[in-house]
């Protein structure tokens, strides 16, 4: 058994206790979202203060007519703030719907390698595209598609450095999730000050910079990634493609599918912040510091700043936990941070029956932000875990895919939802965001039992 332990653990460079791959991983994902994060921070903005005005006066914008026709068939006439967030959340949901099919396209053909070249390679462009106004909506075709190759295929290649039972995984998917946020609490910074202070443009160019400086650090330090990463031969792909999955495979991949799906209300609350909270940060909240206007979108960089102080802490109260033998299942700690999102959104409500039409205390915005950033680590990071974990090994990129499509039809929830932000009482909008938050916590905690039977297997 000694014997068998050490050929199924070869001898690896490691930095700080995991193989060096994995921070050539998190520095690549951290510029790209850097890059994604600082187009998210002045998207909305760009789009009601500057873009959709420029229309109003004559600018003509490549497809604007036609799509606001087949988004006013639907759903009627939108005011410039509806159309604004209808788009956001378009843009953002299809940036998590195109993984499914860079998953497949990976898993069958391409490899994970050469996809996130070609995802890093179109996103670049896509950012440097928003400098032009006239190609708005082939700029975000383009962001669009460029995700689609990246995400799913740089996420599951973190899973792919640990072998099966590794208790680092989880662990490393900590890691790296701060690894996104340290890009996501920069690019506000950065990108939202250029935007704001100096010129939409400059912020759009930045986002640009950033994603061309991941796809430098993963091609020099793709020396770094086991062989086992870079690409498998087309007889390893065309074996494991007609290799049927068992009984047992399909339980756990139907079961991790509903799981998946149950976090699209979790999005659409989530993704809230950069649309109708980023609106409500630049309209309603106070950011006068000693005399000095605060840019808005440094708003933006909260959420990421909560993340590197509790990550580690929440991972250890986990640890702890499991000594003890009470670490919440999967499902359970995914039904926890779904009532923490509920609990944010209402302290909203309350917040906008007590400011009112005026401006009030960025304690207000920051506090439910907290709340909805602890959610987040009881959702994301142990979801991106679990795909790894539990998927059939044939279809891995795939069910990644599955996990982003959740998030699709999250984000354009978010988009639709945000629509009535001028509609209805900021205060009945925020409770409507607690209700859709207090759902998928019930769905979690009423299906925990089943949903950990199902898993327990291979997690």
């Amino acid at each position: 058994m000694a014997e068998a332990a050490k050929q199924t653990k070869p001898t690896e460079k490691t930095f700080f206790g995991h193989p060096r791959a994995l921070f050539t991983l998190f520095l690549t994902e951290m510029w790209e979202r850097f890059s994604y994060y600082g187009m998210r921070a002045l998207l909305v903005l760009y789009m009601t203060q500057y873009l959709f005005i420029e229309v109003s006066h004559g600018k003509e914008i490549w497809g604007y007519s036609a799509f606001k026709g087949v988004l006013e068939y639907f759903f009627g006439t939108l005011s410039t703030q509806a159309m604004s967030s209808q788009i956001y959340g378009l843009y953002t949901g299809f940036a998590y719907f195109t993984p499914f099919f860079g998953g497949i396209i990976a898993d069958r053909f391409w490899g994970q390698r050469r996809s996130v070249y070609v995802g890093a390679v179109l996103m670049a462009i896509g950012h440097f595209v928003m400098a032009i106004e006239s190609a708005f909506f082939p700029a975000l075709i383009l962001l669009i598609l460029g995700n689609g190759f990246f995400k799913p295929n740089i996420s599951t290649q973190v899973g792919g450095l640990y072998p099966q039972g590794d208790e680092r995984r989880d662990r490393a998917y900590t890691l790296f999730y701060m690894g996104i946020n340290l890009g996501a609490f920069f690019s506000p910074l950065v990108c939202g000050t250029l935007g704001q202070k100096v010129g939409w443009h400059w912020g759009f160019g930045a986002a640009g910079v950033g994603m061309v400086i991941g796809l430098i650090t993963y091609h020099f330090g793709g020396r770094n990634l086991p062989q086992a990463v870079h690409k498998e031969s087309i007889q390893e792909i065309e074996a494991k493609a007609h290799q049927p999955l068992s009984k047992s495979d399909w339980t756990r991949t139907w079961a991790l599918t509903f799981l998946c799906l149950v976090t699209i209300f979790f999005w659409a609350v989530y993704e809230q912040q950069g649309n109708t909270l980023q609106l409500w940060a630049d309209q309603s909240t106070d950011w006068n510091f000693f005399g000095w206007n605060m840019p808005s979108t440094w708003y933006q960089s909260f959420n990421p700043m909560v993340i590197f102080i509790f990550a580690p802490l929440l991972d250890r109260f986990w640890a702890w936990q499991s000594r003890r033998s009470s670490e919440p299942s999967t499902a359970m700690k995914m039904a926890i941070g779904c009532f923490l999102a509920a609990i944010a959104l209402f302290t909203m409500s309350y917040a906008a029956r007590i400011v009112g039409p005026g401006k009030g205390s960025v304690l207000w915005l920051l506090g439910s932000t907290f709340m909805l950033t602890i959610a987040e680590l009881y959702i994301s990071p142990i979801g991106l875990s679990l795909v790894t974990k539990v998927s059939p090994a044939k279809i891995v990129s795939m069910m990644m895919g599955v996990w982003f499509l959740a998030t699709f039809f999250g984000n354009y929830l978010a988009g639709y939802v945000g629509s009535y932000y001028e509609v209805i009482t900021k205060q009945q909008f925020f409770l409507v965001l607690t209700v859709l938050s207090i759902i998928p916590g019930l769905l979690f905690l009423f299906g925990s039992k089943v949903l950990t039977k199902h898993l327990a297997k291979d997690a």
